[in-house]
């Protein structure tokens, strides 16, 4: 049981917003969020993770996908933006002074 909680909570972390907006590259994040299609033109880093999961929530519906089925907030972005929203708030001295320092990161 602690071997799956642990694979899980290393599952979660791989997608979490934070790590996709604080430990990657800029470029890496604007990528993925412009792969989704999404109407966010910039993240700001202050809480950048839950930002991050918000964008990922406005995004086009894809086009293979029915209107009248389409789910665009499935448990897993929620979910991630409540552990994003805690794991930002750990980082916020640090995400304020890379706020500070270079900025949002421009999606388009």
């Amino acid at each position: 049981m602690k071997t799956q909680a642990m694979m899980l909570a290393a599952l979660m972390l791989a997608g979490c917003g934070t790590v996709q907006t604080v430990a990657l590259s800029d470029k890496k994040a604007s990528e993925q969020l412009k792969a989704k299609k999404t109407y966010c033109g910039a993240v700001p880093r202050i809480y950048s993770g839950v930002t991050f999961d918000f964008c990922m929530l406005h995004a086009e519906r894809p086009d293979d996908v029915d209107a009248y089925t389409y789910n665009n907030a499935p448990l897993g972005i929620a979910i991630d933006a409540v552990a994003s929203g805690a794991l930002d708030t750990l980082l916020l001295p640090y995400t304020i002074y890379k706020q500070h320092a270079d900025g949002s990161i421009e999606i388009n």
